[in-house]
């Protein structure tokens, strides 16, 4: 029950909580190519992009550290091409453009937004269905007294009218959101996490097997 909870809890935070940093992420990238793009004739939209894909390679190690608590497995950061030890002030300031992974991170910013609206859209409705049809029964008797408040769904469904099928009616709805509030929850993370893993990560390299002594390899 402790690992459930915990599962629970850690989807529910990484698909709420990713939401923001989605919105902020897509915001840099749409912002920064979009001025970057439009002053490129001038010099100064290459520095733009550069400014841009390096905010976007920090934003895309925010979201490798949250991935392993949801996979339940480690992850490996994608190589970057370093600055040659050579370079001086321009070539550093656009090193951030050079490695492959850049375009990625930029695209991913893109992309992940929409998926990560539609995951935290769809936990938010669970826990407010779970927890208002909980707790329906402590104040649906409130709501069914008031004046012009429509009961018509249960007797359309055949359940019979009344204030009591109605508070049992929502609150079996509630129960139903709470029955199916863990998987829904991990589906919704697990569509976010495996976007991400896909396009900001790479597989760890496995340790090196060990040669047994006396052998000789090649």
């Amino acid at each position: 029950m402790t690992t459930l909870r915990h599962r629970l809890a850690t989807d529910t935070r990484y698909t709420l909580l990713g939401l923001p940093m989605a919105v902020v992420h897509f915001a840099v990238v749409v912002v920064g190519i979009s001025a970057g793009l439009g002053t490129a004739v001038v010099f100064i939209g290459l520095p733009i992009l550069a400014a841009t894909a390096a905010a976007a390679r920090n934003l895309a190690d925010f979201e490798r550290v949250a991935l392993p608590g949801v996979l339940g497995r480690p992850v490996a950061r994608p190589p970057y091409r370093p600055a040659p030890a050579w370079a001086g002030r321009l070539r550093r300031t656009m090193n951030p453009l050079t490695s492959g992974q850049a375009a990625i991170d930029l695209l991913y910013g893109i992309l992940a937004f929409p998926v990560s609206l539609a995951a935290s859209v769809v936990v938010a409705v669970w826990w407010a269905g779970t927890l208002a049809g909980l707790t329906f029964p402590l104040y649906g008797w409130i709501i069914a007294a008031i004046p012009g408040v429509d009961h018509s769904l249960p007797e359309l469904l055949g359940l019979g009218g009344g204030d009591t099928m109605f508070v049992v009616f929502n609150t079996a709805i509630g129960v139903l959101f709470a029955l199916t509030l863990v998987p829904v929850v991990r589906g919704a993370a697990l569509v976010k996490a495996s976007l991400a893993q896909a396009m900001l990560t790479r597989a760890p390299l496995d340790a090196p097997a060990r040669v047994p002594a006396g052998v000789t390899v090649g």
